[in-house]
């Protein structure tokens, strides 16, 4: 099977696909390989790394024109959509709910489009989108502490403190992997944090987790209110597989904060959870409503770009590899978990949560699959 993977275009994308030594591996396999000229330089990997384990290089055109399946990191933008074509098989994140332009090229494509962040695992959990998660959740953090300077418009708060001056306080709403990280990143920096969670289960294992150091809150609407009037730093880590994210933080809720807080929405790839996020980008990420400074970049660990691809391609390639040995078709049928991934196929829609969102006809992704 013939495998390509494109540079990412997106604004301030330095993340690819594959990195050489996954290129290596499906050229093992007996596959190729054709990357895009410089698609790896925003981790350190030069288009000689690629060839010297048996990869090609093409333009662009080329790589979408020849290649069987399609191996990214963000979603299609709407030029690479227009190159995709029937039966193609596209591998990447999506994040199709709040994204109904997507959906639609994605549809009128005819391609066969998996989402790594609707892939599941035996184990539990979502496996492809955990490595981000981690890493947005960290960041998420360090973007925060950053954002509190009063340089940046915040209210002039360092994380940690000093001895003699309190800690900044840090809301946390969700406790998944994202909510998590971002805990651990904040309290090692020296902060007050409170995470909130509709969990109980959840709230008892961060509390084990994180020895007594970090208050746990129900996420009740009044309790989060309560929680973000005097906070500095609200992160919002909240995520529902395939759908749009909630809009936990109302308007009239920032209008109870502190002037110069800071709110990080690390939900924004699902729409946000902050009823005023709008996506930013690296390049110009943070805005101010209500006198609160918004970050909600939606490709935060691409700043991270080497870390981040190793990390990813460390979850991704299996499943790529097991697409490309045994035909989508077979893997897709053959592995519950990977056919969760299935998004859109045949012109339809084979995610549910993004069907109902949009208000979408749904083919099930099995019946989909069986189709192929």
């Amino acid at each position: 099977m013939r495998i390509g993977c494109p540079k990412e275009i997106k604004n301030h994308e330095y993340r690819v696909g594959l990195t050489p030594e996954s290129a290596a591996e499906l050229v093992a396999h007996g596959h190729d390989v054709v990357v895009e000229h410089g698609a790896g330089l925003g981790i350190g990997a030069e288009d000689a790394d690629y060839t010297a384990v048996g990869a090609t290089l093409a333009a662009v055109e080329d790589v979408f024109a020849t290649a069987d399946i399609i191996v990214k990191v963000k979603e299609p933008q709407a030029v690479e959509r227009a190159r995709l074509r029937k039966g193609q098989t596209l591998y990447t994140y999506l994040h199709l709910a709040p994204d109904a332009p997507q959906t639609v090229d994605l549809m009128a494509s005819g391609a066969i489009c998996i989402a790594y962040e609707t892939v599941t695992s035996p184990f539990g959990g979502l496996p492809l989108l955990k490595p981000m998660s981690q890493v947005a959740g960290r960041m998420a953090a360090q973007a925060g502490a950053h954002t509190l300077e009063k340089a940046q418009g915040g209210r002039g708060v360092l994380l940690g403190g000093v001895p003699g001056v309190a800690p900044a306080k840090v809301i946390v709403i969700g406790g998944g992997v994202v909510g998590r990280n971002a805990t651990a990143m904040a309290v090692g920096m020296g902060a007050d944090v409170t995470i909130l969670d509709r969990s109980n289960e959840a709230l008892e294992s961060i509390d084990t987790q994180f020895g007594g150091t970090v208050k746990t809150l129900y996420s009740s609407k009044s309790a989060l209110a309560t929680a973000i009037a005097t906070a500095d730093l609200v992160i919002g880590a909240v995520l529902i597989p395939g759908a749009a994210a909630p809009k936990l933080v109302t308007r009239e809720m920032l209008k109870t904060m502190q002037q110069g807080a800071v709110l990080v929405d690390v939900a924004i790839d699902q729409g946000g959870c902050f009823e005023t996020s709008k996506a930013t980008t690296h390049a110009d990420p943070i805005y101010v409503e209500e006198g609160i400074v918004h970050y909600c970049v939606a490709n935060m660990p691409g700043a991270v770009a080497r870390t981040s691809t190793y990390a990813l391609n460390n979850a991704t390639l299996p499943h790529l590899l097991k697409l490309a040995d045994m035909g989508v078709k077979e893997a897709l049928l053959s592995d519950p978990h990977l056919l969760e991934g299935l998004n859109v196929a045949h012109g339809k829609v084979t995610c549910e949560p993004v069907a109902q969102f949009q208000g979408l006809d749904y083919l099930p992704a099995h019946e989909a699959a069986l189709a192929l």
